[in-house]
């Protein structure tokens, strides 16, 4: 059900519009001032905003309505908002209505001409929301195309779409990722996407075969070792670990390292 808010600081006029619109199937909630009103829309889905231009007693500028719509306009760029104007006030809402506000109505208003305004505005609200969504899966079909292409992945399957969007999403987050799959699928390659689409794309991407390294050996081969640490040490050796500082360090085969290993 379509959720309305209602600003102003009017009781009267609060019921007189929550009692309207409920008799017409909509959700109804009130603020009576700026504040109450950014937070709810910042916590709820609101589907249309119906605001006054002025919450302080003797007060007929406009200015708190204008900033309250600027605030909610930033909160929701997308968010259908109808201005109650007096007839003192209709350049100013004309004004706003120019900067992005839907509609406004004078007091006192025509029910039936406001309800006709909500319905539309809620419906053409829905159409844009549904155009921007199709906008942005196309645009991440493409970028994720563009970023498995970088790599050397080509593929045409859902399955392979699902799983380069999910290593997208994953890249976002700066956490260590386990990648599973039988020898031959590509866990490397998921591994250099991931990187490619993260803040560390730029960085280092070192790549370790765990699974071969020597149990005598592998101290030395992830953390670097001086010379003389071990038979055979003529020089400082810089382990992967620190090689990687900074970027990626993919660990293949690491399920066939000994459980003293891991």
């Amino acid at each position: 059900m379509d959720k309305i808010l209602l600003v102003d600081d009017n009781p009267a006029v609060l019921d007189a519009l929550s009692l309207l619109l409920e008799i017409h199937g909509y959700t109804v909630v009130t603020a009576t001032n700026p504040v109450a009103a950014r937070q709810i829309v910042n916590y709820q889905a609101i589907s249309l905003v119906i605001q006054d231009m002025n919450f302080s007693a003797d007060t007929t500028s406009g200015e708190e309505g204008k900033q309250l719509f600027n605030d909610l306009r930033e909160l929701n760029p997308h968010l259908p908002v109808i201005l109650i104007t007096a007839w003192t006030e209709l350049e100013q809402a004309v004004e706003l209505v120019k900067a992005g506000a839907a509609d406004y109505i004078a007091k006192p208003w025509d029910d039936q001409k406001l309800v006709n305004t909500v319905a539309n505005l809620i419906e053409l609200g829905k159409a844009r929301s549904q155009s921007a969504q199709l906008v942005k899966q196309q645009s991440a079909f493409l970028d994720a195309r563009e970023a498995a292409a970088r790599v050397g992945l080509v593929y045409q399957s859902a399955a392979m779409q699902r799983l380069t969007d999910m290593a997208i999403q994953v890249a976002k987050s700066d956490i260590s990722v386990l990648i599973t799959g039988p020898n031959g699928s590509g866990k490397e390659k998921i591994a250099q996407l991931i990187q490619a689409c993260s803040p560390l794309k730029d960085k280092p991407f070192i790549s370790i075969n765990a699974g071969a390294l020597p149990p005598d050996l592998m101290e030395a081969e992830l953390f670097g070792a001086e010379p003389g640490a071990y038979t055979g040490a003529q020089k400082v050796r810089i382990g992967r670990f620190e090689a990687a500082d900074g970027g990626t360090l993919f660990l293949d085969e690491i399920g066939n390292l000994s459980p003293a290993g891991q």
